[in-house]
């Protein structure tokens, strides 16, 4: 019984990660899997490094979109596309 209740704190502590740290981070990764997924021609979107553009084209074989941008078209990775800054640029904003 001794040694069970020696493991009772290491057992907590890696509850309390799981729940604060490991959880959210997979949910937020199956968030931005499901993200690039449904990307569509016409969305406009806002890379990674910040580059603003509107998807053209998507290619499912090698996971990448085409981008039109003011300079012209460019090819990026669909994990280059930031969920968090495209889903701002196409919410509506709110009169205060």
């Amino acid at each position: 019984m001794e040694g069970i209740g020696s493991f009772l704190p290491f057992i907590a502590i890696f509850a309390v990660m799981y729940f604060f740290m490991i959880a959210p981070q997979m949910k937020r990764s199956k968030q931005e899997k499901k993200f690039a997924a449904e990307l569509k021609r016409g969305d406009r979107v806002i890379t990674k490094s910040g580059m603003h553009g509107k998807v053209v084209d998507l290619n499912d074989k090698d996971n990448s979109c085409v981008i039109e941008t003011l300079a012209g078209k460019i090819k990026f990775d669909r994990s280059a596309i930031s969920m968090e800054m495209s889903t701002k640029l196409n919410t509506p904003a709110t009169v205060k």
